[in-house]
């Protein structure tokens, strides 16, 4: 058990957590929440510059500050990952899913095994439309166990981290949200269930403040 899982039964005094927050999204995407702005910032900017440092990794960064909407998000996802002007929409042709399940390849250089999603102040969108981060969530997570456990090409590893206060830890607490189970439209079983024969998104909590002590 890591120093992380504990979390809850004491504070942790650590200089460098970096490695340990990595163990934990070995097999899971990360809820990190804290009260205070200061301390989140720090903890999302410190753990994307490490991440960024290691080889064969993309790190992709999304500013919850300024998603409101798909159309935001999009603007910001397109940017983030080369590919073609995305539709705005989630599923489908030039949708969300689609630029997620893309790998950009360099000559002389191997593709990249592991994309990070690093996306600040995340309750920002719980708060304009929880049922929209809902939907993005299940995206983003469906196209990681797609790729890890469906795919048949060279394995890109996807792993989202969620930063917000309070309003984040409301909504993964909601045992219908997308951070718990997979998006479905009521006609059956849900889609990424069916596809991967996952029976719901793999994520885990931190709280950062135990980070600072």
């Amino acid at each position: 058990m890591s120093a992380l899982s504990r979390h809850s039964e004491q504070p942790l005094l650590l200089t460098h957590w970096q490695p340990d927050v990595l163990q934990m999204m070995d097999e899971h995407h990360l809820v990190a929440t804290s009260s205070t702005p200061r301390r989140r910032l720090h903890f999302a900017a410190s753990l994307a510059h490490f991440l960024d440092s290691m080889r064969d990794t993309e790190v992709c960064v999304f500013y919850g500050q300024f998603i409101r909407d798909l159309d935001s998000f999009c603007h910001q996802l397109e940017r983030a990952i080369p590919g073609e002007p995305l539709e705005r929409r989630i599923t489908g042709p030039r949708s969300v899913t689609a630029l997620l399940r893309t790998r950009q390849t360099f000559p002389g250089r191997p593709p990249s095994r592991f994309r990070y999603y690093i996306w600040h102040d995340a309750d920002e969108l719980v708060r304009a439309d929880h049922v929209l981060f809902g939907r993005l969530v299940d995206a983003l997570a469906g196209v990681a166990a797609e790729a890890e456990y469906v795919d048949d090409d060279a394995l890109l590893i996807h792993r989202s981290v969620f930063i917000g206060s309070s309003l984040l830890d409301v909504y993964a607490d909601d045992p219908n949200g997308q951070l718990q189970c997979w998006y479905t439209d009521g006609q059956g079983e849900p889609f990424w269930q069916l596809v991967t024969g996952i029976d719901r998104p793999r994520t885990q909590r931190l709280a950062i403040d135990a980070l600072y002590g």
